[in-house]
């Protein structure tokens, strides 16, 4: 089955030109069947390109889905048409009476703030406690992860001595979870964030468990609530191409950036990236709707929470 999104949302024509089947709201309308609804904080400054890489992902799920943008209440986009905005995103006033089968919070670009100084943060506040009762299972990505962990269970964060950045490799804790159904032992995901949450301090709260992890980018997945909660502290859902963007961004400004980890073959800006965590990412996100948010979410929407 198709993804179900706002009619003229510019995804849908990236995808189709990628041949991934997509569904308008017009199209979706006439099929008598009873989607799985997902709503999406989107936080990432280049909104458009994060909604097509979520997008990308959730497509690839045999399930019908419907989409609902959310946007932080008086915070302006610096880099998305205030049009796109105003069209396809809504407050959280018009859309907290409503229940979700999923939701997924990605990063954002403040993370070098103390929580409590993010300008939003008290509408994050709120937004977390009605997730915990107005959805199903929430995906949190980046930042997300770590304000959740913090505003749930006090897990704070810390500054690195320098930004992780690049793709690593990662071992999960357990094979047979279903988080983790058709993975490798051994899996890749993109990282880009200057601070880190300790394993230690995850382990000190009875209903944390880290699921996954790496040398080099530390704690990468936590779970929470028997998957009611997901924590991601890197980035599967990135395009082949981001880290390129943000390394060339940050070097044409002359701001401190090394090249990214294991991204380029013969670590040469010039060649295309490789792209690793492909296969990972499509799991991932395909095993979080079926197990976590279709095979546990009720039939009638006002039983959730």
């Amino acid at each position: 089955m198709p993804l179900n999104i706002p009619d003229k949302l510019p995804a849908i024509k990236l995808l189709r030109e990628e041949n991934i089947f997509v569904m308008d709201q017009s199209s979706a309308a006439q099929q008598d069947i009873r989607p799985l609804k997902i709503i999406i904080l989107n936080l990432m400054p280049l909104k458009i390109s994060t909604e097509t890489d979520l997008l990308r992902l959730l497509s690839n799920s045999p399930l019908q889905i419907e989409i609902d943008f959310l946007k932080i209440k008086g915070h302006t986009p610096k880099n998305t048409p205030s049009q796109h905005m105003s069209e396809f995103y809504r407050d959280f006033d018009e859309l907290k009476t409503k229940k979700y089968d999923g939701m997924i919070i990605t990063g954002a670009p403040v993370e070098k703030l103390d929580f409590e100084e993010v300008t939003y943060w008290d509408e994050m506040k709120q937004i977390l406690d009605w997730a915990e009762h107005g959805v199903t299972s929430t995906l949190f990505i980046c930042w997300a992860a770590q304000a959740s962990l913090f505003h749930y269970y006090g897990v704070p964060k810390y500054p690195l001595e320098k930004k992780l950045f690049g793709v690593f490799e990662h071992k999960l804790s357990d094979s047979k979870l279903p988080i983790f159904r058709g993975f490798d032992d051994l899996f890749f995901v993109p990282h880009s964030r200057h601070t880190e949450i300790k394993e230690s301090d995850v382990k000190k709260v009875q209903e944390l468990e880290v699921i996954a992890s790496s040398k080099e980018a530390g704690v990468t997945m936590v779970k929470a609530k028997n998957g009611k909660q997901l924590f991601i502290t890197g980035h599967s859902e990135y395009s082949r191409h981001t880290l390129d963007g943000e390394y060339k961004r940050d070097s044409a400004k002359n701001l401190p950036i090394e090249i990214p980890t294991n991204y380029y073959p013969d670590d040469n800006p010039e060649n295309n990236p490789v792209m690793r965590w492909k296969s990972t990412a499509n799991l991932l996100f395909s095993n979080w709707l079926n197990y976590y948010v279709y095979q546990q979410t009720p039939y009638n929407m006002e039983e959730i929470g």
